[in-house]
């Protein structure tokens, strides 16, 4: 609940058109044909055109198996076949153009870099909005990897690197496991 309470919160300062929940667990969900078909479900209710998922490989397990998880449904929502329904009514097949993963506490090399230079303090203050998640300096819970004030520290200074690369003060990585295409070499920097 606490999880979910901060969750609504982050998506109304981002301004999100929407917020839903699978609660398919914590710790113990599998890619199963249920937990496919949820994730499926909603991506066939929001039709996105990119979906960032979680990092391939991270310290966290269940990174890795979310992003396993979502990658696989947004390809399978796009095959007729696969059948499912949203509020009772029959969905329409639909695939995202591009899935691409955050890095998250592994380093990774990124296929992608973003400048964020101008969002960087907001991405900040949306991860303080999980507070009892990342650092709280009045929390009574044990500390972890991601609730130490060194770990904002850490997020700010991964952004640096990534910018350097783009030479701008800010940038964030994402990887993809298929090539990107591009429609002239001239709209790379």
């Amino acid at each position: 609940q606490i999880r979910k309470k901060e969750a609504l919160a982050s998506a109304k300062k981002m301004g999100a058109i929407g917020r839903d929940f699978l609660n398919i667990g914590d710790g113990f969900f599998e890619s199963n044909a249920q937990n496919l078909k949820l994730i499926i479900s909603m991506v066939r209710k929001w039709q996105p055109t990119i979906v960032l998922a979680n990092a391939e490989e991270d310290r966290h397990p269940d990174h890795a198996r979310a992003a396993q998880l979502t990658a696989r449904a947004c390809f399978l929502s796009g095959l007729i076949k696969i059948t499912t329904k949203y509020n009772g009514r029959l969905q329409s097949a639909w695939r995202p153009k591009a899935v691409y993963h955050y890095i998250q506490d592994n380093p990774s090399k990124p296929d992608i870099l973003v400048d964020i230079t101008g969002y960087i303090d907001q991405k900040m203050e949306l991860i303080k909005t999980f507070k009892s998640q990342f650092f709280d300096p009045k929390s009574k819970e044990p500390e972890s990897p991601i609730s130490s004030k060194e770990f904002l520290d850490y997020q700010i200074a991964r952004a640096k690197v990534f910018g350097r690369y783009l030479q701008v003060p800010y940038a964030e990585g994402f990887t993809s496991a298929k090539p990107i295409g591009v429609d002239s070499l001239f709209s790379i920097f």
